[in-house]
């Protein structure tokens, strides 16, 4: 079997055993078809140690990463080890495959009174009731809120948001389900957004489910998200290349600068752990719903 074959079936089990996230799967899958392109699509068997190191040193002369070297050492080696245990090799190559030590380089951290700005300018936007400014204000609030992935707030349906208890269900990664709480601006900016946009983004589509549509009626998509926030943070951060983690990132750490527990933050993040010696710690959700009212400064 060739590395190419083997890969479309290992990508099956990443997604349908492993349940990996479309784009972890996409990650993966890429850096195996890159491996794939590099060796000329041989035979699985005929690839070897020296193979990998080789393919590995050309993505390094191209100026990868070291992250991005890290994570196809890893492919690599995931892989391998699919194949030998689903008998598809005798010897498993990438036993000897050492990644690069990654830095422990830390994001630019959005500043509460930066992001106050950003998310005033969002609601100012809004005021004369165009859809998709009031959509982009709700999308910006929420995110900063609840730290959610662009995936998770992409995937969430209306009937996901609990507007009493003005908290959302979200689904994370491993198909992990949580309910993470958010506060007063982003009430406001959400009740503003279902009730005098949606519908009228509703009504160009076929019904979506979803939470958050696009200009057409359809679900948002990812890169329509990373398109918001980049419009929205790019000017009051003096960067470019900006997207929803950033919010994600702003929030966590805010919320550990204002003195929420870390574990609870782990949780409100969907974070199985903050590190490999930590243990998960579950939180109540009346827990977590208190630690943020206190610690998140838009709560």
């Amino acid at each position: 079997m060739r590395v190419s074959a083997a890969a479309e079936q290992y990508a099956t089990q990443l997604t349908h055993v492993r349940r990996l996230s479309p784009a972890t799967v996409r990650a993966y899958t890429g850096d195996l078809r890159d491996l794939a392109a590099a060796t000329g699509d041989p035979a699985l068997a005929d690839i070897d140690l020296e193979a990998l190191r080789d393919w590995l040193w050309r993505a390094t002369e191209r100026g990868d990463a070291k992250s991005t070297i890290a994570r196809r050492t890893a492919t690599a080696r995931g892989f391998f080890a699919w194949a030998m245990d689903e008998q598809l090799l005798a010897v498993d190559p990438s036993l000897r495959l050492v990644a690069p030590k990654r830095g422990r380089t830390l994001p630019r951290v959005a500043t509460t009174a930066a992001l106050d700005t950003v998310l005033d300018t969002a609601t100012a936007n809004a005021a004369d009731g165009d859809p998709l400014a009031l959509r982009d204000a709700a999308l910006l609030e929420l995110l900063y809120a609840s730290a959610l992935r662009v995936a998770e707030l992409c995937g969430a349906d209306i009937d996901d948001l609990d507007r009493s208890r003005r908290t959302i269900r979200v689904v994370g990664k491993g198909s992990k389900e949580r309910i993470v709480p958010y506060g007063d601006p982003a009430a406001r900016a959400l009740d503003a957004y279902i009730s005098r946009a949606r519908p009228v983004l509703a009504a160009r589509g076929a019904g979506s489910a979803a939470l958050f549509l696009g200009a057409r009626g359809a679900r948002i998509g990812t890169r329509a998200v990373y398109d918001v926030v980049a419009r929205a943070l790019a000017p009051e951060l003096g960067v470019e290349t900006v997207g929803p983690h950033a919010l994600r990132h702003a929030a966590a750490t805010h919320l550990l600068d204002g003195g929420a527990d870390l574990r609870t933050v782990q949780e409100m993040l969907g974070h199985a752990s903050l590190g490999t010696t930590q243990i998960y710690t579950h939180v109540s959700a009346e827990k977590l719903t208190a630690a943020y009212r206190l610690a998140h400064p838009r709560a």
